[in-house]
C-alpha cells in the first residue's frame, strides 16, 4: 500500500511521477458540491470500479468490482443517498457511471466527505482516466490509461492533494 502525492498538475510515488489533471477550478480546502474543484487532503482510494467489457481488471490494491449500465452515483446534497454509490432509476440528482466515453473504464472511489457525509460538501470525488490533453476535470483526479494502471498496480492506497 502505496500514499502518492498530487501537486502541481503531477501525480507522484516511489519512482513515479505523471502528469495528471484536477479540477477546472484548482485546489480548494473549502470543497463544496458544484464548485469544479478538487479537495485539498489525503484522499484514501476505497476501491476500483471498471467497466469489464472494455477492459480486463486492472491490478490494485484495494477492492476491485466491475459496474453494470444501471450504476450512478448520486450527487443531489438534499437526499439522504447523497455521495454514495446508487443503482438506476433513481428519483434524485446523479451521475451515470456506465458512460459512453472512456473516463470511467476505471474509477478509484477516493474517501473524500464519507465519514460522515457532510451535504453540499463535494460528491463523487474519483481517480479516472483523464480525457485527452489532460483537461481538467469537475473536481476529480484524472490520468492517461497506462499512468492509471501503473499507479494501481504499484499498490496505490492514498492520494495527497497539495495546495
Amino acid at each position: 500500500m502505496v500514499e502518492f502525492t498530487y501537486q502541481a498538475g503531477f501525480l507522484s510515488g516511489p519512482g513515479l511521477k505523471f502528469p495528471a489533471a484536477c479540477g477546472k477550478a484548482g485546489i480548494t480546502r473549502h470543497k463544496q458540491e458544484g464548485d469544479f474543484a478538487t479537495p485539498a487532503g489525503r484522499l484514501p482510494l476505497l476501491r476500483v470500479l471498471y467497466r469489464a467489457d472494455r477492459l480486463a481488471p486492472p491490478r490494485c490494491a484495494v477492492p476491485l468490482e466491475p459496474i453494470s449500465p444501471d450504476d450512478a452515483w448520486c450527487d443531489d446534497p438534499t437526499h439522504p443517498a447523497y455521495n454514495t454509490p446508487i443503482r438506476l432509476p433513481h428519483p434524485a440528482r446523479h451521475e451515470k457511471l456506465w458512460r459512453e466515453d472512456d473516463i470511467y473504464n476505471i474509477i478509484g472511489m477516493l474517501g473524500w466527505n464519507t465519514n460522515p457525509i457532510i451535504p453540499h460538501h463535494g460528491s463523487a470525488i474519483f481517480l479516472h482516466i483523464a480525457r485527452e490533453s489532460l483537461a481538467p476535470t469537475e473536481g476529480c483526479l484524472a490520468l492517461a490509461l497506462p499512468d492509471l494502471l501503473t499507479c494501481l498496480a504499484a499498490g496505490l492506497s492514498a492520494i495527497v492533494v497539495n495546495k
